[in-house]
């Protein structure tokens, strides 16, 4: 029997209709082996576009710098840094956009559901006259089901249409999704319901199962090669405004996760001006300290310590350094200058700069001249060779920048004889040092398949590392700030469109906000605030997708939302999923949550030794769980010598006991009332007990004895007659 051709074609419509769902994320770790490297000599096509030519090694580029507002259309920096420059609106649309934007960052501040309804119909009516950056904030709305009800697809649909229009923000929207592939479980589970319904024929299951398989790595690599093609594009944003001499600080995005000490210090460190520290340091450097004038420099010309970038400021900052003999500021003024922030281009001023800072020994220097070198600005001609000579000495005094372009220069074929393997390694030695443009180059090699085997798995994932530091990345200082500053509700709405952006540390920032202020957060809902369901789902789905990321605390916390039931149906084997996944992180309580369930077979299949192996593993990993192991360990002596008895029942009767007594304790001692009476009762107890103590301890010693020492007794001398 043979499949009709109208059910064919439905199923062949439907699979395809799923390439714009999204999936499962895979953790992303780099690791390079010799089988990575590619033996095949490079095309013709790739000689031709590795040529001497420098067009693609532009880091400063040759036109004007563009600012950020350029770099990230459509940014809501006018809103968040009102000092700014942005031109006057173009067109009504863009107007109702920035109003729209400001009444619904006003509203989540205020927790005024009124004004969030306006806010959207505002971004609604510039969306429908189809301005890009009015469609890429509906689609965070339909993403965020606020004002209402969440669907993806529209969601995706706006951002989409936006992405097209040049919204770089929806562009990272849809690379995120793309690089998920979260559409298999939808998609199986709909191929399960079309089994059942041709169930009748073996030869129309088999037929249907191979469809499946087949689509399914259609689908994958229609996925991947989307998404890094979206992430290669963003990434190219990112490397764009990176220096090539002093690399910029790694500023990760900080988890505000109450408890961690380290999380604590660089909280504190966070709160710009305001900060004591920063306003000790300001009174040094007017006092005339060179260190400190420095450090204030270096704070506002890459934007730390909670601190807007202000080049400006820190062009003034490292010239009062300068004049103070501090050499570090010389490199930081030949940036300046060569870049043109915070002052007209100019690269002979440039050159000589960074040809002072490295005669005081400042290594990363030499990369700078090098690329001058090598673009023939600022000198008086091109000069490989001497480019060559500078990037190796920054490469032997362990500056990641001299690897970097000396893989540039040998991937390229610019002064050297081109080899794709040694351009490779220094690449790698560069990027184990942190450099970002070196995650970029890496990714681009596994994209084409030049220097490396193509992956476009590995591709997505280096593009992705790098494109999280673009201009976009601003979000997270103006989500911080509002959160320092008690602002809730701002910093949540920031951390979740950076959430939808794909940064790991913001969902994991937005959905313990919701866990922690519940109401508090001012989280918009369907239909004003958000409901007690829509709060559990909505970080259910920001845990989750965390520990798609490698977050084991998250997996840790999505496990516990399954075992319990919390926010979403019960489900034991979706919950060891999850903490098979923390576990895979060396997490000690996942492992001792896989134990107990192969202990109780909850899950997982009952098997005592296997649950020994995760408890034992589990005091490997963290001595600090020595009781709960010993006293689980326990449990399984009993379990395996007194099976089928009372022991074994009692023991199992526990989990039902403990809620009970702990909701008794929480109603009955710890009401006020009777906590103060309980009190009272157990000091009674206490000095009665030790008043007994004593009275027996006299009553024994007398029995023995022994000589009771009595009290000092005063003798009066007679008085004389």
């Amino acid at each position: 029997m043979r499949l009709s051709t109208d059910k064919f074609f439905f199923l062949s419509f439907f699979i395809f209709s799923l390439l714009f769902l999204s999936a499962t994320a895979r953790p992303f770790v780099l690791v390079l082996s010799q089988d990575d490297l590619t033996d095949a000599a490079p095309s013709a096509a790739d000689d031709d576009g590795a040529s001497s030519s420098t067009s693609d090694w532009d880091e400063f580029g040759d036109s004007d710098t563009k600012r950020e507002e350029e770099l990230d259309p459509g940014s809501w920096r006018p809103i968040f840094e009102p000092d700014s420059e942005l031109a006057d609106p173009a067109t009504d649309d863009e107007a109702m956009y920035y109003s729209g934007v400001t009444k619904m960052v006003t509203a989540v501040s205020s927790g005024d559901p009124r004004l969030m309804e306006e806010a959207a119909a505002e971004i609604e009516a510039a969306a429908a006259g189809g301005y890009p950056h009015a469609q890429s904030a509906l689609g965070f709305l339909y993403n965020m089901g606020v004002t209402r009800e969440r669907n993806g697809a529209k969601a995706f649909m706006y951002h989409h249409f936006a992405a097209n229009g040049g919204n770089m923000q929806s562009k990272m929207a849809l690379a995120y999704t793309y690089s998920r592939q979260d559409v298999s479980s939808t998609f199986l589970s709909l191929c399960d319901i079309l089994l059942n319904w041709w169930s009748r024929s073996e030869i129309e299951v088999q037929v249907v199962v191979t469809l499946e398989r087949l689509y399914l790595e259609i689908l994958w690599k229609y996925m991947y090669d989307k998404a890094v093609k979206l992430y290669a594009e963003l990434a190219e944003v990112a490397v764009n405004s990176f220096l090539i001499s002093k690399d910029s600080p790694v500023i990760e995005p900080i988890r505000i996760h109450n408890g961690a000490e380290e999380n604590k210090e660089a909280l504190r460190k966070s709160r710009g001006e305001e900060d004591e520290d920063f306003q000790i340091l300001e009174y040094q450097a007017q006092k005339g300290n060179a260190l400190a004038m420095y450090k204030i420099g270096i704070f506002y010309y890459f934007g730390l310590r909670g601190l807007r970038r202000d080049h400006v400021k820190a062009l003034s900052w490292f010239s009062k350094a300068v004049d103070k003999g501090e050499p570090r500021s010389m490199e930081l003024l030949g940036e300046i200058y060569a870049r043109g922030a915070g002052v007209e281009r100019n690269y002979t001023k440039a050159f000589e700069w960074l040809k002072l800072a490295s005669r005081q020994q400042l290594y990363s220097a030499y990369n700078g001249m090098g690329y001058l070198y090598v673009k023939g600005y600022g000198v008086d001609k091109k000069n490989n060779t001497k480019a060559k000579e500078y990037f190796e000495k920054a490469a032997e005094n362990e500056e990641a920048g001299g690897n970097y372009n000396l893989g540039v220069m040998y991937l390229k074929g610019i002064g050297v004889k081109r080899d794709v393997k040694l351009a490779c390694k220094f690449f790698i030695l560069a990027a184990n040092k942190g450099q970002p443009k070196a995650f970029y180059q890496l990714a681009k090699m596994f994209h084409t398949g030049v220097g490396l085997k193509l992956n476009l798995p590995m591709a997505t994932g280096l593009y992705k590392l790098v494109a999280e530091r673009g201009p976009w990345s601003s979000l997270s200082r103006w989500a911080l700030e509002s959160y320092l500053k008690g602002d809730v509700g701002k910093a949540f709405l920031l951390y979740s469109r950076m959430a939808e952006l794909g940064y790991e540390v913001a969902q994991s920032n937005a959905a313990w906000i919701l866990d922690k202020y519940g109401q508090r957060s001012m989280c918009m809902g369907e239909s004003g605030f958000c409901t007690d369901t829509e709060s559990h789902q909505r970080a259910h789905s920001l845990w989750w997708q965390a520990s798609e990321q490698g977050n084991e605390h998250a997996a840790l916390l999505i496990g516990d939302a399954y075992y319990y039931g919390r926010g979403t149906e019960r489900d034991y084997e979706r919950a060891a999923e999850a903490y098979k996944h923390a576990k895979s992180q060396s997490n000690a309580q996942a492992m001792f949550n896989l134990g107990y369930m192969h202990e109780h077979g909850e899950g997982l299949p009952f098997d005592l030794h296997l649950a020994k192996r995760y408890y034992d593993q589990a005091l490997e990993i963290d001595p600090a769980a020595k009781l709960p192991v010993t006293l689980a360990l326990a449990s399984l002596w009993v379990r395996k010598n007194y099976e089928n008895s009372f022991m074994v029942d009692m023991i199992d009767s526990l989990p039902d006991v403990f809620p009970k007594m702990e909701a008794w304790v929480e109603n009955v001692i710890m009401e006020e009332g009777n906590a103060t009476i309980l009190t009272l009762f157990v000091c009674l107890l206490t000095v009665l007990y030790l008043r007994e103590r004593q009275r027996r301890h006299a009553v024994a010693a007398a029995g023995a004895g022994e000589v009771v020492p009595q009290p000092p007794i005063d003798l009066v001398a007679p008085v004389a007659n």
